[in-house]
């Protein structure tokens, strides 16, 4: 090829194996992705690369996995300070005798700026270029996650009651639009609504956020048939399933995320499948709160778009997507009796291309193709635990954790180089989440 027909590139990553996620189900072998700017200009076999391409720099990876950064649907950031504080107890008195509490006592900006940070640490680490928070102070946690180079779904929180962040819906509607008006439109960070659950929002509040949703085009998440009780009492006491209510109120709709949904039946399947809203799957939360078990296979079976979430770290312990998927795809077989249900291809799907599209952002994130943001991440393969690798994607899901995690870009700038992060000063984290933790222990 002519010297004047090479295309110049910033960034050339020569993988050993390569799973782009889309096309569907397939892994590419000796492949390279190229990176220009913060986008992704091509994926091609590596001998195609050498006569194309002349990068600035080349990373060789012989031994790993190169796939798209993963995508967290669901968590409350800050709660990472909170991790291990309660737990073995059912939802309802995990939140009334100790979470609400302690979020009465100790949250304020400088512990949603502590704990986000000290979250995002542990998801970077881990493989996750982009996550969706809803939680106290999204203000904060906005800025913190644009300040690393972090993508964030920001949900402002809405509930009826008094908390450490508002007096009730007016004053957070009025945060929420300041949010909204700041951050819409940027790259890196996506402000939401995020009423809290259909058992702490009244109908108006409801009806404000959904309207709210449409005027802005902005997503909402909402926190739904998570436990048997959340739907069973709203039944003896309204006669219709809250997906029934949701929907009514026009809350549902295709840029609606429904946090955890453990509790379905043909109805609700029906509102969902009609509405174009998404799921948002957090199988060891659920698990860990005795909550329930999302029937995923059925929802994908009904093209009912499924993401996945950790939920925060009080209720997991941890943020490891990649541990989300394996327990993801085990659950999922047993829930529907097929060993066949939920692959492992379609497994990373769902913490990835999926994800993207219950952000609406499937059009830059989510796959290796060119064209799309350069959110890519590396996984390393060359461990005894994850020997011999016939299948990639295989070990990706069952065999692996996300400590493997040797390299993360996001928008084409380093995160993880080698494993360690380029963005965060640990050593400096370490020494406030200590502080943080004694002043907790200590009341």
């Amino acid at each position: 090829m002519a010297a004047d027909t090479i295309i110049a590139a910033d960034t050339r990553i020569n993988a050993r194996w390569v799973i782009p996620v889309q096309p569907a189900g397939i892994t590419l072998d000796h492949h390279a992705v190229i990176i220009q700017g913060d986008r992704i200009i091509a994926v091609v076999p590596q001998p195609e690369a050498d006569a194309r391409f002349h990068a600035r720099e080349t990373i060789d990876l012989n031994n790993h996995v190169v796939l798209p950064g993963l995508i967290n649907m669901h968590g409350h950031a800050a709660m990472s300070l909170f991790r291990g504080m309660a737990d073995d107890l059912p939802l309802m008195a995990w939140l009334s005798d100790h979470i609400w509490p302690a979020e009465g006592k100790f949250i304020d900006a400088a512990f949603i700026a502590d704990g986000t940070q000290l979250a995002m640490a542990e998801m970077l680490r881990t493989g996750t270029t982009t996550f969706s928070d809803m939680y106290f102070y999204p203000e904060v946690v906005a800025e913190v996650a644009h300040d690393t180079g972090m993508r964030a779904q920001v949900c402002f929180p809405l509930l009826d009651h008094p908390t450490v962040w508002g007096s009730g819906p007016d004053e957070y509607f009025a945060k929420g639009m300041a949010l909204i008006d700041q951050w819409q439109g940027d790259p890196w960070i996506m402000p939401a609504i995020g009423p809290h659950a259909p058992y702490t929002v009244s109908d108006e509040p409801l009806l404000r956020a959904a309207e709210l949703s449409r005027a802005r085009d902005v997503n909402l998440q909402v926190h739904l048939h998570e436990t048997a009780f959340e739907v069973s009492d709203y039944m003896e006491r309204a006669g219709k399933r809250p997906t029934t209510r949701l929907a009514e109120l026009g809350v549902l709709g295709p840029r609606t995320q429904c946090v955890h949904m453990t509790q379905i039946d043909a109805t609700d399947i029906g509102h969902l499948r009609t509405s174009g809203a998404h799921v948002i799957h957090c199988p060891e939360s659920n698990l860990k709160l005795a909550s329930g078990f999302c029937p995923v296979e059925q929802l994908r079976r009904e093209h009912i778009n499924v993401a996945i979430g950790t939920d925060g770290a009080a209720s997991n312990n941890d943020l490891d997507l990649f541990g989300e998927l394996g327990t993801a795809a085990l659950m999922a077989k047993a829930v529907a009796g097929d060993a066949a249900a939920l692959s492992a291809h379609q497994a990373l799907a769902m913490a990835t291309l999926d994800g993207a599209r219950a952000l609406g952002r499937q059009d830059d994130l989510g796959s290796l193709e060119a064209g799309k943001l350069a959110d890519i991440i590396a996984v390393d393969l060359s461990d005894p635990f994850l020997q011999p690798v016939y299948d990639p994607a295989s070990h990706l899901v069952y065999s692996n954790h996300g400590r493997q995690v040797s390299h993360s870009w996001i928008g084409g700038v380093p995160q993880v180089q080698e494993g360690r992060l380029t963005r965060i000063d640990v050593p400096d984290l370490m020494l406030r989440v200590r502080a943080w933790s004694e002043r907790i222990r200590s009341n």
